[in-house]
């Protein structure tokens, strides 16, 4: 059945962008920036609920935005629908994460763009300037695409976008500069947030315990011991072996809570408190999505504000 979607998919495409084709159009990155329009609103795609939260927050009444991948559904996985293909087909630029969350060259979103010879000087990564990490073994290790955990990452993500959308329409570029301002105000303040608590956790306190290994980056800057029951999202998520693993490191390294991501099955890591006696932290943490809206964590800016909340109170919960 899915063979026989993609199949109808790939001729509705072929329908619509035929003709389209660019030199530049070889892989999913181009060295070329993005070609420029006068259309006073810009007509943007992008490919999962954060970086929608965040050129919103940039392009502001200048940006018409339609996002992908919808709350709730795993970025990694995506199958795109052909409301998707109309509206890349209309779209004047696509950002997307990058850092293989939408898979790579070899991904969802590549092969949307290889299908549709989407032009993709205008498909702009606004992870470009992170520096990747890795995770997993030497026989099975792939780039970590989590990066926007860590608030200073956010921050290189937001200048990427005001860049792409100034490149797009430089008429617009002091609006665009003006909302960036505002918005780096308040993430320069969540950065010195996290500094301040974050390095202020008792040294014996600093052992992170989460499902999947998704906080590398954040776990990185800080210090912080990490602690996981998988490093790659597979179908062997929550192996006896993985839950064995970790119970061994808890017994190790005694951490003060353990942690339960929003978006992943609570019954691994219950079971790894059942068998470490550490007990799961009351509310769960965010890793790649933001909360829908009116609940906890329901843009970028909030999303950091309540993470570091939950870790904070849970990694100090031993001096309390």
């Amino acid at each position: 059945m899915k063979k026989l979607v993609l199949l109808i998919l790939t001729l509705i495409l072929s329908v619509i962008f035929v003709g389209c084709s660019r030199e530049d159009d070889i892989t999913l990155k181009s060295n070329h920036p993005p070609t420029q329009t006068d259309k006073d609103q810009i007509e943007v795609i992008t490919s999962f609920s954060m970086i929608e939260d965040m050129t919103k927050s940039i392009g502001g009444k200048h940006v018409k935005v339609t996002n992908l991948v919808p709350i709730g559904t795993d970025p990694h996985d995506y199958e795109p629908k052909p409301d998707d293909m109309k509206d890349i087909a209309r779209s004047d630029l696509i950002l997307y994460n990058g850092l293989n969350l939408e898979g790579g060259d070899k991904g969802w979103l590549a092969k949307v763009l290889d299908t549709t010879d989407y032009q993709k000087r205008n498909a702009v990564a606004v992870s470009k300037d992170v520096k990747p990490m890795y995770i997993g073994d030497e026989d099975n290790k792939e780039v970590n695409p989590h990066a926007f955990i860590d608030p200073y990452v956010g921050e290189k993500m937001v200048k990427a976008i005001t860049s792409s959308l100034i490149q797009k329409n430089p008429e617009h570029e002091a609006y665009f500069k003006k909302n960036e301002a505002r918005y780096l105000k308040s993430l320069h303040e969540i950065e010195r947030d996290y500094d301040k608590k974050l390095n202020s956790i008792p040294k014996d306190n600093k052992v992170f315990v989460t499902s999947e290994q998704a906080f590398q980056y954040l776990t990185s800057r800080y210090n912080l011991k990490e602690g996981y029951i998988w490093a790659i999202d597979t179908e062997e998520n929550g192996s006896p072996e993985q839950i064995k693993n970790l119970v061994q490191f808890i017994h190790r390294n005694k951490p003060p809570v353990l942690f339960i991501e929003s978006n992943v099955d609570k019954r691994p890591m219950e079971t790894v408190s059942t068998e470490s006696n550490v007990k799961i932290y009351p509310k769960p943490i965010y890793s790649d999505e933001i909360g829908k809206k009116g609940e906890d964590a329901d843009t970028y800016l909030s999303y950091l504000r309540y993470n570091l909340e939950v870790i904070s109170d849970g990694l100090n919960s031993k001096n309390k």
